[in-house]
């Protein structure tokens, strides 16, 4: 095994840290995958993972489906954290197929509300939750995205919203609810007073995505590069140290939603993401091609949006019960 590229002066974790920034990965990958290179290393007894390999890989990744019955996306996502860690910090070069007991998939429909039950949802919020929640319905958006949203990805002339670096690294262009438009309005007047009052306080910035930073040293005090729905409150950026106001924690309009469901007295588990089901549901249901809504949602596949098409209210496969027959 090769582990003489390695320094030895900088900890391994902290490699990985730096690899993944290299590549402007965000901040919760990071995380991950510290996390899964780190119980890697724990279940075989503090081995450095270069005088290991692909037989590790496999039992580690066999235990994760036998013993802690993990998910097949959670497996996955070890693997790829792995296969990380070799390839882009080790330098290792690591063949696939990994031959591991894998996880079942789960094969499972998702949870879409109607076009009544959402606006009981909906009705149910209020304040910048509801405004997000709207956005989520609205135009298709993933929660991160909408999370992630910048004041200058709103354009009023064009009636578009930009999602910036969606899955897959990806922008692309959805609609602009005409309902929406006064409210992200007033949202984005909010932002820049917020913004100038900041300025006043000395601080001001935003994190820049990839190294904009430095081509542009000023860029991260521009209002067009706030967050549409920044944090009630500063806080220290974990990778510069930098006191910046992020935007706001997902988990707040994910407490938010499961409130207004239960408001609404729907027992069917609801989500942010339930939302964006229906947003393609929905759509499908009015008539639109499915090409047009796999474009809205950002698949690489249609495959992937073939789903919604099992969903509709004319019931599973569009087939008639023969108990409805008369």
């Amino acid at each position: 095994m090769n582990d003489q590229s390695t320094p030895k002066s900088r900890k391994l974790l902290d490699q990985i840290r730096d690899a993944i920034r290299l590549k402007h990965y965000s901040y919760s990958t990071e995380k991950t995958y510290v996390h899964w290179a780190r119980r890697y290393i724990l279940y075989h007894n503090k081995r450095h993972p270069a005088e290991m390999g692909v037989a590790e890989i496999e039992a580690f990744l066999t235990h994760l489906a036998k013993d802690e019955n993990v998910s097949a996306s959670t497996q996955n996502q070890a693997l790829n954290a792995l296969l990380f860690l070799y390839r882009n910090v080790l330098q290792m070069d690591i063949a696939i197929p990994i031959h591991a007991l894998r996880a079942k998939p789960c094969e499972y429909l998702p949870t879409v509300l109607s076009k009544d039950e959402t606006i009981r949802v909906l009705s149910g919020m209020q304040g910048v939750h509801q405004l997000m929640a709207k956005l989520l319905y609205g135009c298709g958006l993933r929660l991160m995205e909408c999370m992630r949203l910048r004041v200058k990805d709103i354009d009023f002339e064009q009636s578009q919203i930009i999602v910036r670096e969606g899955k897959g690294e990806k922008d692309r262009a959805t609609m602009l609810p005409a309902s929406l438009i006064q409210p992200l309005k007033n949202q984005i007047t909010f932002v820049k007073n917020q913004h100038e009052r900041d300025l006043a306080q000395g601080y001001g910035s935003v994190e820049l995505p990839f190294a904009l930073a430095r081509k542009y040293p000023t860029a991260d005090k521009e209002v067009g590069w706030q967050y549409l729905f920044p944090s009630e409150r500063l806080s220290t950026d974990p990778r510069s140290g930098i006191v910046r106001r992020h935007h706001l924690d997902p988990s707040g309009l994910q407490r938010a939603v499961k409130a207004a469901a239960k408001l609404a007295r729907i027992d069917k588990p609801v989500s942010p993401h339930t939302f964006r089901h229906c947003f393609a549901t929905h759509l499908l249901e009015a008539g639109y091609d499915i090409r047009t809504v796999q474009e809205l949602l950002g698949h690489k596949d249609v495959k992937t949006t073939m789903i919604y098409t099992h969903v509709l209210n004319r019931g599973p496969k569009a087939v008639r019960s023969p108990l409805d027959e008369r």
